[in-house]
């Protein structure tokens, strides 16, 4: 099905950097999750704060999103992105400082500031690295950063806050962002045509395709008002903004959750219970983007796993703390039905043109995004009134069955006809 003749070093050198470099990012962003407990008692607040502080972050967030798609487009990935990781480094030190609620609102918005260009100039980044056929695979180890993330945040988290404080716990998560912004620019490269570690046969095998890839999407969606009357993207963009506020919502209040089901377990323990969710996403991902990249059909593969992860998350809440080992597992097999971000985006990519990619792909992640204020806040809000995570939890559920409802009206396409020399080898 491959030819082994062409190389397929671009797995080896891009995927693990971008991998590395955007875990850095999640654990600066969710670490506050496990700071909630200290911070609430030395800065005075109580959980509806907590969820503001952790959602805050996603307002400032919005303002980079265009930009950043922008930047990586018409300037550079490669420099936007170490910039990035230098500021945001900073950045995420500087919430040890903070000295009220104020302070720490002030510093989580401009960390959703400088770090909210990442992403979408990431993706950007590689659509240039990898044609259709291997994008949902290449998204998904990408994405496989943000459960990995969660899974060392929470045993490492749990570690510095035993032996240390939370204002600790930012101090030392957030460094590793400075050095890995020296690493980002010796390694990566804006494209193959600017990489001088690249085979010329691997090089003439991702231009030959992916330019015939962008001119068959430029046929279809050819300005940026068409793309925003395209019925699959604006589906896409609502779906997203419901989806958002469920996992953002899990993730960011997954520790208490944890701790409401196995109330005997001390913080180190809840840490360690918080990363197999984040191995369910890891496998749920990877699963989900081989038969997306199969069988091109992103509305089942976008659809069936969030409905899926719907109906865990009710059973782990009709399970509760009486049946915590059962209620712990329905809320793991959620996350890895939930986090299907791999496909989305791969549909994103595939029914946007490349002149108009970068504008579509930050709009909607600045948008929708918006979920990622909304989750924390509304389940602070309603342990605050009702004393319980529960009610939380199935404000969640609704969100998610909206997102899997609207995602059931995608309509998929034939696939753009290209004709390429060759295709090289996937990752092993």
């Amino acid at each position: 099905m491959f030819d082994q003749n062409i190389p397929a070093q671009r797995w080896m050198r891009i995927i693990p950097v971008a991998f590395l470099m955007y875990t850095i990012a999640f654990i600066d962003r969710n670490n506050i999750a496990f700071g909630f407990a200290g911070m609430q008692k030395d800065l005075g607040f109580a959980a509806t704060a907590s969820g503001l502080a952790a959602g805050i972050f996603f307002f400032g967030y919005l303002f980079l999103q265009v930009p950043g798609a922008w930047l990586a487009e018409t300037w550079s990935a490669k420099r936007f992105i170490t910039l990035s990781l230098l500021v945001w480094g900073v950045v995420s030190m500087a919430t040890a400082f903070a000295q009220s609620l104020t302070e720490l609102l002030i510093i989580r918005f401009v960390l959703g500031v400088v770090e909210g260009g990442v992403s979408p100039a990431t993706m950007i980044l590689l659509t240039k690295w990898f044609p259709l056929s291997e994008r949902s695979r290449a998204n998904a180890l990408w994405y496989l950063c943000i459960p990995a993330a969660s899974m060392i945040t929470g045993p490492v988290s749990g570690w510095i806050l035993t032996h240390y404080d939370w204002r600790m716990l930012f101090l030392l998560e957030g460094a590793p962002a400075v050095i890995w912004a020296i690493i980002w620019w010796f390694v990566i490269d804006d494209s193959p045509a600017t990489a001088k570690w690249i085979s010329p046969e691997e090089r003439d095998y991702l231009e030959t395709t992916i330019r015939a890839e962008k001119k068959a999407i430029k046929a279809e969606t050819p300005s940026i008002r068409q793309v925003l009357h395209n019925r699959n993207v604006v589906i896409l963009l609502v779906l997203f903004c419901f989806l958002q506020v469920g996992f953002y919502g899990y993730g960011l209040w997954l520790p208490t959750i944890v701790k409401a089901l196995s109330t005997s377990s001390n913080i180190q323990q809840v840490g360690w219970i918080t990363a197999i969710p984040w191995g369910c996403a890891m496998i749920g991902s990877v699963l989900m983007a081989m038969r997306a990249d199969k069988t091109r059909d992103y509305r089942a593969w976008i659809a069936g796993p969030i409905l899926m992860a719907a109906l865990f998350l009710t059973l782990s809440v009709l399970a509760g703390p009486q049946r915590p080992v059962l209620a712990i597992t329905a809320l793991s097999i959620c996350l890895g039905f939930m986090y299907c971000y791999p496909v989305f985006w791969t549909a994103m990519t595939a029914f946007v043109a490349d002149e108009v990619l970068a504008v579509a792909m930050g709009t909607i992640n600045a948008i929708g995004n918006l979920g990622g204020f909304f989750g924390p806040f509304l389940v602070g809000f309603l342990i605050d009134r009702t004393g319980s995570v529960y009610a939380g939890e199935v404000l969640l559920i609704v969100f998610i069955v909206i997102s899997g409802l609207f995602a059931l009206q995608l309509r998929n396409r034939p696939a753009p006809a290209v004709e390429a020399p060759a295709r090289a080898r996937p990752a092993e």
